[in-house]
């Protein structure tokens, strides 16, 4: 798997909070910030995959 940079500016409040929600489950910001990205992608497809399914039933 390649991996690439990502650099954010964020707001030292939101740096903070986001730093005790990683402490609170042992992980470092970074992991915490890239899981949290990965399961809303995940949540994201699999929102569009019942759509996509309700629409080929005539569910919706």
């Amino acid at each position: 798997m390649d991996s690439s940079v990502l650099s954010l500016r964020i707001d030292g409040d939101l740096l903070d909070r986001l730093r005790d929600r990683a402490a609170k489950r042992g992980m470092s910001v970074q992991d915490y910030v890239t899981r949290t990205l990965i399961r809303d992608d995940f949540d994201e497809r699999f929102r569009t995959a019942v759509d996509e399914t309700q629409k080929f039933y005539g569910l919706t």
